[in-house]
C-alpha cells in the first residue's frame, strides 16, 4: 500500500512528505526531532518540526488514528480546548516493505506543558488547586458539547498559563465519543473515572518525592468532583424569580462571567409563580463580544463593554412581545438590536448631559448606568428601571466626579 497523508490543509502533505515515515517513530534521528517535554502515553510519540511547524507525530492502529482525527475535528468546530489536528498518515512501510503502524498528527500547543514537567519543581498546592480548576473546566466544557471524554486524566491534558490562572486542553481522544447531549450516567462515568485517575497519578508523584508533602493525592481527586458539580450547577440550573426581581438575573450572569463562562442563549418564561430563567452557557473566543455587537447594532465597543452591553440586549429583547428565537415568523435579531439602540441606548446615552461626560465614550456611559442600576436594584431589592438609574446617577454621581470627568476638548 502506497504513503497516504489525510491532511486538514492542502499545504501539509508537502511539508509532511520530508520526514522519515520509513523508519519506526522509536528510531527517527535526533535531526527530525525537538526536544520537547512529552506526558505518559500508551502509544510512541515524538515532536518533530515540519517546515515553520512543531508537530506532535502519535503512533497507533489506522481506525484509532481515523477515528481520533475525526473526533479532534469535532471538538475544533465546536470551540473545544483541544490539541489541533492536522493528519493522519497510512500506508507507511520500512525499508523491508514490512508495514508500519499509522501515525496520527496534531499541531504542537505553543506554551503548553505536561503535568510531569511541572512537578519537575515541587508545584505549591495553591498551584495544583489552579490546576484543578482548569481541567474541571475543560470537562464541564466537554459535557456541555455532548462529549464523554472516557479517559479524563492529568496524562491526557496539556496546561497553559493564562493570566494568573491555568487554562486546560484535551490531548488524546482516543476514547470519546461525542453524542447530541449526555446522560447524567454519562457525566458520572467520567468524573468517577477523573477521580480515580487523577488520584493515581499524584500517588505516583508522591511515590516519587515530587509532591507537596501538604497535598494529600485522594483529597485532591476528589477536589475536581466538587468543582465540576459546582461549575455544572451553575451553568445548568433553572432559576425562579418572583417577578420584577430582574436584578436577580444580571447576578447570576456575573457569576457565570467569573466563572469564565458566557451566556450565548437566554430563555425567559413567565409563570404564575414568577420568572423561570434558562440559561446555555457557551464559552466564546476573545474579541467575541466586540464582533458580536457590532454586526448586531454597530457599536464598536471594547471586549468588556460589549459584553455588558450585549448581556443587557439580550435581558431586553427576552421582554419583546415579537422575540422569540428558532421562530422563522418572528422579528430577527437584528432587527431588535437596532430597535433597541433607537429606542433604549441612544435616549438613554443623551441623557446624560455632554458637560459631565468627560472622556467616557457612549459605550461606557451606557456601562456605567447599568452598574448603578444593578447597585440600586440590589439594595432596593427590586428592579428600579434605567429611567430611575439615570436620574440618580446624573444627580448623585457624576457631581462628584467632576475632577476626574473632565470634558475633553472641543466639546
Amino acid at each position: 500500500m502506497a504513503l497516504q497523508i489525510s491532511a486538514t490543509n492542502p499545504e501539509h502533505p508537502a511539508l509532511l512528505l520530508a520526514l522519515p515515515w520509513q523508519l519506526p517513530l522509536e528510531q527517527w534521528p535526533e535531526e527530525y526531532l525537538v526536544p520537547l517535554p512529552r506526558g505518559i502515553s500508551r502509544h510512541v510519540v515524538r515532536y518533530a518540526r515540519a517546515g515553520d511547524e512543531v508537530i506532535a507525530v502519535k503512533e497507533l492502529a489506522e481506525r484509532p488514528a481515523q477515528r481520533e482525527y475525526e473526533l479532534l475535528r469535532d471538538l475544533d468546530r465546536l470551540g473545544i480546548p483541544a490539541v489541533d489536528p492536522l493528519a493522519v498518515v497510512t500506508g507507511r512501510s520500512d525499508a523491508d516493505g514490512e508495514p508500519l503502524e499509522p501515525v496520527l498528527i496534531t499541531r504542537h500547543l505553543r506554551g503548553s506543558q505536561p503535568y510531569r514537567s511541572m512537578f519537575e519543581t515541587t508545584l505549591r498546592p495553591a498551584t495544583m488547586h489552579r490546576l484543578m480548576d482548569a481541567l474541571a473546566v475543560l470537562l464541564v466544557r466537554l459535557h456541555l458539547a455532548g462529549f464523554a471524554w472516557g479517559d479524563c486524566s492529568l496524562s491526557n491534558t496539556l496546561f497553559r498559563r493564562d493570566a494568573g490562572a491555568y487554562a486546560a486542553y484535551l490531548v488524546d481522544a482516543e476514547t470519546g465519543d461525542l453524542h447530541p447531549a449526555l446522560s447524567s450516567g454519562q457525566r458520572e462515568y467520567d468524573l468517577d473515572l477523573a477521580r480515580v485517575n487523577i488520584s493515581g497519578e499524584l500517588l505516583d508523584l508522591e511515590a516519587s518525592g515530587a509532591l507537596h508533602p501538604s497535598v494529600d493525592p485522594i483529597e485532591f481527586g476528589t477536589e475536581i468532583c466538587a468543582r465540576y458539580g459546582d461549575l455544572w450547577e451553575e451553568l445548568t440550573r433553572t432559576s425562579v424569580y418572583p417577578a420584577g426581581k430582574y436584578h436577580y438575573i444580571e447576578r447570576r450572569i456575573r457569576r457565570l462571567n467569573d466563572l469564565g463562562f458566557d451566556v450565548a442563549e437566554m430563555q425567559i418564561a413567565h409563570s404564575s409563580n414568577g420568572d423561570t430563567v434558562t440559561f446555555v452557557p457557551k464559552v466564546v473566543d476573545a474579541g467575541h463580544h466586540q464582533r458580536q455587537l457590532l454586526r448586531l447594532t454597530g457599536l464598536d465597543a471594547e471586549e468588556n463593554q460589549a459584553r455588558r452591553l450585549l448581556n443587557d440586549l439580550e435581558s431586553w429583547m427576552a421582554t419583546q412581545d415579537d422575540y422569540a428565537p428558532g421562530d422563522p415568523l418572528a422579528a430577527r435579531p437584528e432587527v431588535l438590536a437596532h430597535r433597541w439602540v433607537r429606542d433604549v441606548f441612544r435616549p438613554t446615552v443623551r441623557a446624560v448631559p455632554v458637560e459631565l461626560r468627560g472622556t467616557m465614550d457612549a459605550a461606557e456611559i451606557y456601562h456605567e448606568l447599568l452598574e448603578h442600576r444593578w447597585y440600586l436594584s440590589e439594595r432596593a431589592q427590586h428592579d428600579i428601571g434605567l429611567d430611575t438609574a439615570v436620574d440618580d446617577y446624573i444627580k448623585n454621581i457624576l457631581p462628584k466626579a467632576r475632577e476626574t470627568l473632565q470634558p475633553m476638548s472641543g466639546e
